[in-house]
């Protein structure tokens, strides 16, 4: 039988669906994710795991291969790469797109490119490091998406260096928000690039796209994003009194609607949102009946920690209930595990913990066996 502990003490035990279904927080964008940078929590998400079309988002991915070069010294930041034509081409003004302007089979330093696709978002600057990496963009495009899969970004699918329109070419909110994680935690030094407001080239000076530079206090990053299929996007992060938030959205009708939305989500970030720890690791949690045991029952405890993200306003939306299936038949080894707790959140998120016996419980001898079975039979067990 399938057995159903509630935890009183920490949630309401029963939503209707209409609760389940809308969190006390929403956003206009199509796709939307807040993250706790030092624990990674999910804080907020809409249509958060969908694979979506990035835009120039997606340059987070490339300057993080570039990133990677430098560090494994494929690259130093004087290394000079040439600007091929079909760079200079497709990536420069004559194509219509945001570009570096680089000139045509000339050379530029990897410094100067990189500052050309964060703060410029040239395109021109990403085919120039995609072909010096991979031979040809196409190549770049897929050691991009291998890269991702191996940090976990299983939303990934790469089609080329710049986020130029294509149906391959997808990644969620949610790994978007998890590789500028990894982007400020793993390359510090690279970082601040990121809150730099202009870079100029060739004589030609150029401003950063990103809302939220010099309007949002703390604010330092990392990457806007338009294209007519994916609508106006954004990854932000800030931070403030020590804490750090990331941002992601896309969808927004226009540049003023992209600007507005940044700042509301980015301060909801901070005033409206925090982590929750629902149970600790080892913490008990209830007990569970046990059949032909030494004891008539043993504590459950939580195997692993968990906490998530919510909203203020959500709290008294948790559902949760503990799990499993009885009565546990004895034997039973402390550590074995017997069910999980099952939690279901105000914006539809799920996830869940497993839960493990708290002592170990001998079977009993041969005539307490027989004892518990006449009994069984006697109740019609």
């Amino acid at each position: 039988m399938r057995r159903l502990l509630c935890l009183f003490a920490l949630i309401t035990v029963s939503l209707s669906p209409s609760a389940l279904a809308q969190s006390a927080f929403d956003t206009r964008a199509s796709h939307a994710v807040i993250l706790d940078f030092e624990t990674g929590d999910v804080l907020f998400s809409k249509n958060g795991d969908e694979a979506m079309p990035p835009a120039s988002m997606s340059k987070l991915m490339t300057a993080l291969m570039v990133f990677e070069a430098l560090e494994d010294g494929r690259f130093e930041l004087d290394t000079s790469l040439p600007v091929s034509e079909n760079a200079w081409r497709r990536g420069g003004a004559a194509s219509g797109s945001s570009t570096m302007f680089l000139d045509v089979n000339s050379r530029a330093e990897v410094g100067d490119l990189i500052r050309g696709i964060i703060v410029q978002s040239g395109n021109d600057a990403c085919i120039v490091v995609a072909e010096a990496l991979g031979g040809t963009e196409e190549n770049f495009a897929q050691m991009m998406t291998e890269r991702a899969h191996e940090l976990g970004l299983e939303s990934a699918s790469f089609a080329n260096a710049t986020g130029w329109p294509d149906p391959d070419h997808r990644i969620s909110a949610l790994d978007l928000a998890r590789l500028a994680r990894h982007i400020i935690e793993t390359y510090p030094q690279y970082y601040d690039i990121y809150s730099e407001t202009e870079f100029t080239y060739n004589g030609i000076r150029q401003y950063n796209r990103n809302p939220l530079l010099g309007v949002f206090d703390g604010a330092d990053g990392l990457k806007t994003g338009h294209t007519e299929e994916s609508g106006y996007g954004l990854v932000a992060s800030a931070e403030r009194d020590g804490e750090r938030r990331i941002v992601v959205f896309n969808g927004m009708e226009s540049n003023r609607a992209r600007a507005d939305e940044s700042e509301r989500l980015m301060r909801a970030a901070f005033s409206e949102f925090s982590t929750v720890e629902l149970v600790e690791a080892g913490e008990v949690l209830g007990e569970a009946e046990i059949y032909l045991g030494v004891a008539p029952s043993v504590e459950l405890r939580a195997a692993d920690s968990l906490s998530f993200g919510l909203h203020r306003r959500d709290r008294d939306g948790i559902s949760a209930e503990l799990v499993y299936e009885g009565p546990l038949h004895a034997p039973v080894q402390e550590g074995d595990v017997v069910g999980q707790i099952e939690v279901t959140l105000p914006d539809g998120r799920e996830m869940s913990v497993p839960v493990e016996a708290a002592q170990s419980v001998a079977r009993k001898g041969a005539m307490g066996r027989a004892g518990a079975a006449f009994a069984r039979l006697i109740r019609g067990g």
